[in-house]
């Protein structure tokens, strides 16, 4: 039976593979695994649960919470708020654990359950796989004045605003910054602290109806917030995506800004300010080969990891370092969060902006994006790839012809018979002609025997 808990939690089609009946399960579940401890005056353990504005989230949500405190769990529920925010309010509370139900940059009909132990930190594969093994077994039943309470936690947008205002260096006044909230989690929070900290603010996708998030809009739609920001004459914008812990920019001319730059200047400004522990940088394997050359030349490290932000905080904590991140958009903040912020990191892009005097466009060109291309060749037996010494040498040989200017990854897929091949290389033409002629030899020494792949 394939493990329920994904990447970044469980994760499906809402009423589908994410039923009530699951979410219930799953939290009396999560009760026993998380909540076992009980605090030393004997009171009852308690957990934070926040939602992003899907439809599906408001029954699931509900489902959540009837399993918590029906399993003796207080419960208190932050309403609509960015995962961020649920991991930082968890911290805040002292809370024993908490639920964030979103599916992310996911369309509206998907949804999901992530859980965050005390101190508002990812759960790890153990943990989960504890909570998995208790599925079907016998929920704890307290009754009469031992089962948990559900309250409105009146006061959590106001909490995350405050430490988020709390981060910043300097005011914004002066800065003009296009929000787009992609109709998700931000969609309250976001334009009021970029308003509260000084900036002008334009807010486009922050009208959520429960189905339209990220539809068209937000960090994976850059589209109309590249027009409004050309539009608005602003100094640059920002998109977030769903559940708000991503963060891509654009700049005044419209370019994208991706997570690669964003890491680059930030790294940069930590640095320069001394806050930037060991000077080490902590990215994905998938990151671009040019972010990697403008932090060596800074005397910087990259310090790269599996795919996935999971693995940079593990590796973030393992070495108490201060940045990481993902080319996606996620960026993590040790200092202030426990987990990827888009809002935390909008805010400090602005910071370097308005303290710097330099436009984002500006600051960008820290580093250059070597060309970049990735084809993922389908139907072939993944689990050779890393041993077959056909495709060993044909990578071997691009990598001699590549030499300090490029490089190549292959990256079996997690979850389909793919194989995904990436080249980055000093100009397109060179990683487009190496990147067809990997996928080719990919293709052809990992291809599934006909009668095996019927």
């Amino acid at each position: 039976m394939a493990r329920l808990f994904g990447t970044d939690g469980v994760r499906g089609l809402a009423n589908g593979l994410l039923t009530a009946e699951l979410a219930l399960q799953l939290a009396q579940a999560a009760a026993v695994v998380l909540g076992h401890e009980r605090a030393a005056n004997g009171t009852r353990p308690r957990a934070v649960v926040a939602r992003d504005p899907r439809a599906s989230g408001e029954f699931i949500a509900a489902a959540v919470e009837a399993g918590l405190s029906s399993s003796g769990i207080d419960v208190y529920d932050a309403g609509v708020l960015p995962t961020p925010a649920a991991a930082y309010l968890i911290a805040d509370l002292d809370a024993d654990f908490g639920v964030m139900i979103s599916a992310s940059h996911n369309p509206a009909p998907d949804n999901g359950i992530k859980f965050f132990a005390r101190g508002g930190q990812k759960l790890p594969d153990e943990v989960e796989d504890a909570i998995e093994a208790q599925l079907g077994k016998e929920p704890s039943r307290p009754v009469a004045g031992d089962v948990g309470r559900i309250q409105r936690f009146s006061d959590a947008e106001d909490r995350y605003i405050v430490h988020l205002l709390g981060t910043l260096p300097h005011r914004l006044e002066g800065l003009k910054v296009v929000l787009d909230c992609a109709h998700g989690a931000a969609s309250g929070c976001s334009p009021q602290v970029f308003a509260s900290a000084g900036a002008e603010v334009v807010v486009i996708g922050a009208e959520p109806d429960g189905l339209n998030i990220n539809d068209g809009v937000g960090s994976t739609h850059l589209g109309p917030l590249k027009e409004a920001v050309v539009k608005h004459g602003a100094d640059f914008g920002i998109a977030h995506d769903g559940d708000a812990d991503r963060c891509l920019a654009v700049d005044h001319e419209g370019n994208e800004v991706d997570g690669d730059q964003i890491m680059a200047i930030l790294a940069l400004a930590l640095k320069k300010s001394g806050k930037l522990k060991d000077d080490v940088l902590v990215a994905t394997v998938m990151s671009n080969l040019g972010l990697k050359i403008a932090l060596r030349d800074a005397g910087i490290t990259l310090r790269e990891t599996a795919v996935g932000d999971r693995y940079v905080l593990e590796a973030m904590r393992d070495g108490g370092f201060s940045l990481g991140g993902e080319q996606s958009g996620h960026v993590i903040f040790s200092d202030y969060a426990t987990t990827g912020d888009g809002v935390l990191t909008g805010l400090q892009i602005a910071a370097q902006v308005a303290g710097t005097g330099r436009t984002l466009q500006d600051l960008a060109r820290a580093m250059t994006k070597l060309p970049q291309l990735m084809i993922n060749v389908k139907g072939v037996d993944k689990s050779r790839a890393a041993t077959d010494v056909g495709v060993a040498a044909a990578v071997a040989a691009a990598e001699v012809e590549l030499g300090d200017t490029g490089r190549v990854l292959l990256r079996p897929s997690g979850t389909e018979a793919l194989v995904r091949v990436m080249v980055e290389a000093a100009d397109m033409e060179t990683a487009t002609r190496i990147c067809t002629e990997l996928a080719g030899v990919v293709e052809d020494r990992l291809a599934i025997p006909r009668e095996l792949a019927l």
